[in-house]
């Protein structure tokens, strides 16, 4: 079974603690193995997911999985490396499309990894149809997130929200509250003895087939 080893979260600790271009080149094959072990992980992950969602089937690690290399160009923090591993997966056909689609991303570092998915900062018309079928759903919405799974890994909905009503919405709207989101997420925190545990990959198909409802939820508005 495809695991995550104490040895990739040394490594990302280590990056942590030795941000520069030299030590990373000094490293390279220990990042190398750890990206290899990463991208067999979620090659594993995406075949658990296919068997309730089938609209990722399609993909592979190398679709879905980050690269290392920070973009500094409009940051203050000029650190050249990401210091977590990541993927986003989702039904969009592109890499450069994941964002328009509601999928499962995975964030792996010492102290900092989580399971998570839904829309982030979802652009107009997407945002606009996900507020119309609150609007018009909006229980379907609450009996996802209400739901025994969702509550156990997820708790509630996160996400920036506007201070007034959306534009096209009555401030007295029932349902104000919900369509004041401007992202619609979940997360999930894992310890490090969690993820590198044997029961990683089993634990994280569990947690994403209790966000599989709310992603399709976000989905089939545009669809």
């Amino acid at each position: 079974m495809s695991t995550i080893t104490k040895k990739t979260f040394q490594f990302l600790k280590e990056l942590k603690q030795n941000n520069n271009r030299e030590w990373f080149l000094e490293n390279k094959s220990r990042y190398e193995e750890a990206k290899k072990e990463f991208e067999t992980f979620i090659d594993a992950l995406i075949a658990e997911i296919s068997k309730f969602d089938r609209s990722i089937s399609h993909h592979t690690a190398k679709d879905c999985v980050f690269r290392i290399y920070r973009d500094v160009r409009f940051s203050k923090d000029k650190s050249p490396y990401k210091t977590h591993l990541g993927a986003h997966i989702t039904s969009a056909a592109k890499k450069s499309e994941i964002h328009s689609r509601a999928g499962y991303y995975i964030h792996i570092g010492p102290g900092e990894s989580m399971l998570a998915g839904g829309a982030y900062l979802p652009q107009g018309p997407w945002i606009k149809a996900i507020r119309q079928e609150i609007a018009y759903n909006a229980d379907d919405l609450r009996k996802i997130i209400n739901g025994k799974k969702f509550k156990e890994y997820f708790g509630a909905i996160e996400g920036e929200k506007l201070k007034k009503a959306p534009k096209d919405y009555e401030a007295d709207h029932p349902e104000i509250e919900l369509l004041k989101y401007k992202s619609f997420l979940a997360s999930h925190k894992c310890s490090d003895g969690t993820v590198t545990s044997k029961e990683f990959l089993q634990h994280s198909a569990e947690v994403f087939k209790a966000l599989y409802p709310f992603d399709e939820f976000l989905n089939r508005a545009i669809d």
